[in-house]
């Protein structure tokens, strides 16, 4: 694997923890918002990750059973289909006409899980572009 196919597939990852991030806070910032109907209420939202495959293989390079891959790609977001928590509160001013009020279908705790997970992975693919990018500079040094 040649180092810019390193700095394109960890690129890429970079891009899709960064979404996985940006989604994660915001399913934290609405963690506690709330609604007079399940149709408004917000609901939890997730990044679906696909791999770029490779365009072109050479017959033989990979060995049977392995998937090559030029990356990550963010397939699309979608929203969580776990049901919304409803809480009986009749003196809300959002309650609906039965005295119900919807909070969003986020677990925070899971959400926190995710973040830290994103991060780290994040850092990860930092720490594998500025390796490959520190072995790109000692190899055009030993021509000096």
């Amino acid at each position: 694997m040649s180092l810019s196919n390193v700095f394109n597939i960890a690129g890429s990852a970079m891009s899709a923890q960064t979404i996985r991030l940006n989604t994660t806070a915001s399913n934290m910032a609405n963690a506690q918002s709330v609604s007079s109907s399940e149709g408004e209420t917000y609901r939890a939202r997730k990044p679906v990750f696909e791999l770029q495959q490779a365009e072109t293989l050479q017959p033989g390079s990979i060995p049977l059973g392995v998937q090559a891959g030029q990356g990550v790609n963010v397939a699309g977001i979608v929203e969580s289909d776990s049901p919304l928590r409803q809480e009986y509160s009749p003196d809300h001013p959002m309650a609906d006409e039965n005295g119900y009020v919807y909070y969003p279908n986020v677990n925070v705790v899971e959400e926190m899980a995710d973040m830290i997970s994103a991060s780290r992975s994040f850092q990860i693919n930092a720490e594998i572009m500025n390796t490959a990018k520190q072995m790109m500079q000692r190899a055009l040094t030993l021509g000096q």
